[in-house]
């Protein structure tokens, strides 16, 4: 049966209200960070946090990001590694920022293990079409030279195998500075967060297209 003329009219007009709004943020590529506690923003004020930076960054050089930020405090790679896929089928990103391995190092974890949920992460959000940053961290020397070289080359090792860009360390350049870090001397003050920022930005660039 034929449909009626004022009902194509009445679905066109329809179409032509909602469709911008349905489809609007879907034309918006997604700029996802998975992290801990470092970019979940602990102990700061919302807005100051360096993933809040850089959804400002983003705008104002001209590239148009939504900025999903699905980090936890706490979260290790067994957790991000357990929770991505869904994060990745909701979101869908055309990047993803992988900050995590410090609380899996914080704990004495196995270091083989990091890096396979490293590994992981990865292959997943590669294989979802995004394009991976991966985020270095470091310890205190007090856990050992041996156990904080072997960590830092977990980052490395993972980025190089994937053929993915490193960020060496999210504290490069400020890292023994306690004045920049809160009292527990883990997590950055408010005012070092535009350093992490720099250190994160110079190989997320690549990534990004306006």
């Amino acid at each position: 049966m034929q449909m009626p003329r004022w009902l194509r009219f009445a679905l066109c007009a329809l179409l032509v209200s909602f469709g911008p709004l349905a489809h609007g943020q879907d034309r918006t590529p997604v700029l996802l960070v998975v992290g801990d506690s470092v970019s979940a923003g602990y102990g700061l004020s919302n807005g100051q946090g360096w993933v809040e930076l850089l959804n400002r960054k983003l705008s104002d050089a001209g590239y148009r990001y939504r900025v999903v930020n699905a980090s936890i405090s706490g979260d290790t790679t067994a957790g991000g590694r357990a929770r991505l896929p869904a994060i990745l089928a909701q979101h869908k990103p055309a990047v993803v920022v992988i900050e995590l391995g410090g609380n899996d190092a914080l704990r004495g974890g196995k270091l083989a293990t990091t890096r396979a949920n490293l590994d992981a992460m990865v292959a997943a959000s590669q294989t979802a079409g995004a394009k991976v940053l991966v985020v270095g961290m470091e310890i205190p020397p007090n856990y050992g030279p041996a156990y904080a070289r072997e960590f830092k080359e977990v980052f490395a090792g993972v980025a190089a195998s994937r053929k993915v860009p490193l960020v060496p360390s999210l504290f490069a350049g400020f890292g023994e500075d306690f004045a920049l870090f809160q009292a527990d001397r883990i997590h950055p003050t408010a005012e070092a967060q535009a350093r992490l920022l720099d250190n994160v930005w110079p190989q997320l660039v690549p990534l990004l297209r306006k």
